[in-house]
């Protein structure tokens, strides 16, 4: 949601105008759906990678403004947490080399950037949850400048009519372990413990149900291969933390419409699509707008008059709802395009391990939204999201259910199945071999090691605590080796446990 908003509250006249104003968006898209609006001369990927801000004791440094300030490069933006920084990475195709020169570019820009932080002590990371984060982090005093973020704070809480409930149980620790979380926070800002990687693909209006079903079957396994968020508020909880803590950060729902089955702003979603327009219907079906901002344009007169409308406030509602697959409308020199946001991912380990993530995502993307016989037709929603879940609690020890195998973990998945579609699917796409090859390795590596991101924390913590460090203590400790090995740049599953 990076639309800029009046700090106001909207009256009753606001929000029925807002929402009369959503249908009239849907209306118009609908018949840009219709028609041949839509611009696609190839199909292009993008990056949103976001960051955290550490000092020189490894605790959040709540200083982006003047971080971003001494960078001075318009791809480095705010987020929502003070410790939170994002850098955009423009569209590009895959063809050929794209990718090694897109490697190459970010870690160049991240190399400059870091090098201007550290002359005020401070750091860049690449992590999926701050494990350094105390409660006293999500004081509302730390979000980042800017009226959108607390607006967006205020409109969640009046939704839901008391503080938030943090309640995480934990899978089990190398030992067998198992940590609970139980905090009230007041405030959203547990969001900004979700440092994320959204992956983006321009797509035509015929194919997008296709790729955002084949993102919606692979959301589980990219958890569990890329899990990179285990410990919030000093303890060991899900492999990837970030996927409960973003759905119960922003809950506008308080228990008993949860337990109506009212659902959650962070949605996997409920049914396979045969349009980009099903979600954007659902979008207003099923959502009040948080920020009912209005335009002056008339979405309908616009696309009259031969012009691409805004859709101003169908996107800012679409801003408000965190699909883990969003649908994104948006409009370039004047002319509208559609795409894909995959939103699964956490940050790092490190640039080659993000970027393997990406091409693993692609290429088997590509794969399964071209087969003659799609997967989803063999599989369920249901099954999909608790793939997800599954994924995203235990890592490489989940077992996800798989049409044609059955129950398998996600290691074995990768190197039986989708492995060779990301291979086929990035040939689709005019990958180099060179690519494919650098980075699909990763992944294999990854899996035959089975050492995830978070598998590491994980298991430095746990050889810490059995040489007496007590929790804090291995925290810390884990955490510093961390932040020396993503310097150094290595993929994950290189990085040794122990000295």
């Amino acid at each position: 949601m990076k639309q800029d908003v009046a700090r106001r509250s909207a009256t009753t006249v606001d929000r029925q105008r807002y929402r009369e104003k959503v249908r009239r968006c849907l209306d118009a898209l609908a018949i840009m759906l219709d028609g041949d609006c839509f611009s696609f001369q190839q199909r292009k990927i993008g990056l949103e990678i976001e960051l955290d801000l550490i000092n020189d004791q490894l605790a959040p440094a709540m200083a982006n403004a003047t971080v971003l300030e001494k960078i001075g490069n318009p791809a480095f933006t705010t987020e929502l947490g003070q410790q939170n920084v994002e850098v955009n990475v423009p569209p590009r195709t895959l063809h050929g080399d794209e990718a090694l020169w897109l490697e190459r570019e970010f870690d160049d820009s991240l190399r400059i950037a870091g090098e201007l932080a550290a002359e005020d002590g401070i750091t860049f990371v690449m992590i999926g949850t701050l494990p350094t984060l105390r409660v006293e982090h999500f004081d509302p005093k730390w979000f980042s400048q800017g009226d959108r973020y607390a607006l967006l704070n205020t409109e969640i809480f009046a939704a839901r009519g008391e503080d938030m409930q943090l309640r995480l149980d934990g899978a089990p620790m190398p030992g067998g372990s198992i940590d609970q979380l139980r905090a009230k926070v007041a405030s959203i800002l547990p969001e900004s413990a979700c440092t994320s990687v959204q992956l983006h693909v321009q797509t035509t209006p015929e194919d997008f149900a296709a790729y955002w079903n084949a993102a919606q079957c692979l959301a589980g396994v990219q958890v569990a291969l890329g899990a990179n968020s285990p410990f919030l508020l000093g303890k060991a909880l899900w492999h990837e933390t970030r996927i409960p803590l973003f759905q119960q950060a922003t809950d506008t729902r308080p228990a008993e419409l949860a337990n109506q089955g009212v659902r959650p702003r962070v949605w996997f979603g409920e049914r396979w699509i045969d349009s980009i327009f099903d979600l954007f219907e659902e979008n207003v079906r099923y959502f009040p707008g948080l920020l009912p901002e209005n335009s002056d344009e008339d979405p309908l007169e616009t696309l009259a008059e031969g012009r691409a409308p805004e859709l101003g406030e169908l996107r800012l509602l679409n801003g408000t709802i965190w699909r883990w697959n969003r649908p994104v409308y948006d409009i370039v020199d004047g002319v509208p395009h559609l795409r894909l946001e995959n939103r699964v991912l956490p940050s790092g380990p490190t640039v080659l391990d993000l970027m393997a993530n990406a091409a693993f995502f692609y290429g088997v993307q590509r794969s399964l939204a071209t087969m003659e016989n799609p997967l989803w037709t063999q599989l369920s929603f249901h099954a999909a999201e608790e793939n997800l879940l599954l994924g995203a609690k235990h890592g490489m020890s989940a077992r996800l259910y798989w049409p044609g195998i059955g129950w398998v973990p996600p290691d074995e998945l990768a190197l039986r199945t989708l492995l060779p579609l990301a291979h086929a699917g990035l040939g689709e796409l005019g990958m180099s071999d060179a690519a494919r090859e650098r980075y699909l390795d990763v992944i294999e590596q990854r899996c035959l090691r089975r050492r995830t991101g978070s598998s590491w924390q994980r298991d430095t913590v746990a050889l810490l605590e059995n040489h007496g460090a007590s929790r804090e203590r291995a925290v810390l400790g884990m955490f510093r080796r961390y932040v020396d090995l993503m310097r150094s740049g290595e993929p994950v599953h290189t990085w040794p446990i122990g000295d």
